[in-house]
């Protein structure tokens, strides 16, 4: 009995795969993603726990003094309030 080749075999190359474009093709369509009112919802709450979880302590001895220095009339001047609006617009702006 003979057996007779069927044709040449080439061996397959390591990362390319036999029958397949080396190149892709450009498609018009693309993915999308759409989330329920729920996960939205829910994805606002997770990052406003997040924002809490990484808020520092709070100061009570800080918190009291405050509280004297705005009870104090003579504390609250032109100066200060101008300062305070300054550093809360450049906090803003910045």
């Amino acid at each position: 009995m003979t057996v007779n080749r069927i044709g040449p075999l080439e061996p397959i190359l390591p990362g390319k795969k036999p029958g397949r474009n080396e190149s892709v093709g450009g498609s018009d369509r693309t993915d999308t993603i759409n989330l329920s009112t729920e996960a939205k919802e829910k994805a606002e709450k997770y990052q406003v726990l997040e924002l809490i979880k990484s808020a520092p302590e709070l100061d009570e001895a800080r918190i009291a003094e405050l509280r004297q220095k705005i009870d104090d009339p003579e504390y609250l001047n032109d100066r200060v309030i101008n300062a305070t609006a300054d550093k809360i617009l450049s906090a803003w702006f910045a």
